[in-house]
């Protein structure tokens, strides 16, 4: 890639089709009980550790160098979906998602570590604590709470528990487009293990 380009860039585990297909069938059950919201595809899903923004291709080497060391320092890990919820609150609904449960120390600590490493070498720290989630959805305009929170109380009784390894990280680059973005893996980074 050529130094001056520059490339709508993000850090994240990709999901195996399985859990998209779950959580497809979410999204399905929520539609008609949350009002308002785009949908995000589920293809276009990921589990997100770190939004960069625009990168230059040297920038992009640089991250890839960072990534790379923590990558192959880190052991494959089981996550799976948790309970949904919604940013900021229940109150102001912006963001309808799914948290993720499982091994959550190990995701914590390798998106510690690379936020971390990443700053010494020039990028910006996130100033938002790391909440591991999905993101399903973005509200348009306000919903009725009441309404709201009995939709998230029944994504309990038909979710999948079904757990999937993370074997490793995939850096994207994010085309926005009309109908929606459209992500292109950069590079992938495996957890070879210890």
């Amino acid at each position: 890639m050529a130094d001056d380009a520059v490339v709508r860039t993000f850090l994240a585990i990709d999901l195996p089709e399985s859990l998209r297909k779950e959580i497809g069938k979410i999204q399905d059950y929520l539609r008609p009980l949350c009002r308002g919201v785009r949908w995000v595809r589920p293809e276009g899903i990921h589990l997100t550790l770190k939004f960069f923004g625009n990168l230059s291709g040297s920038e992009i080497r640089t991250a890839s160098g960072v990534i790379s060391r923590a990558a192959a320092l880190t052991s494959p890990f089981s996550l799976g979906m948790g309970t949904p919820g919604v940013f900021p609150g229940i109150r102001r609904p912006r963001v309808l998602w799914i948290g993720v449960e499982g091994d959550t120390d190990a995701l914590m600590d390798l998106q510690r570590k690379i936020e971390r490493d990443l700053e010494t070498v020039g990028f910006r720290r996130e100033s938002r604590p790391f909440r591991p989630h999905l993101t399903l959805g973005r509200f348009r305009e306000p919903e009725k709470i009441d309404e709201l929170e009995r939709a998230l109380k029944g994504v309990a009784d038909i979710r999948d528990t079904e757990s999937f390894t993370a074997s490793g990280l995939t850096l994207f680059k994010s085309d926005l487009k009309p109908g929606g973005a459209v992500y292109k893996s950069l590079e992938f980074f495996p957890f070879p293990g210890r």
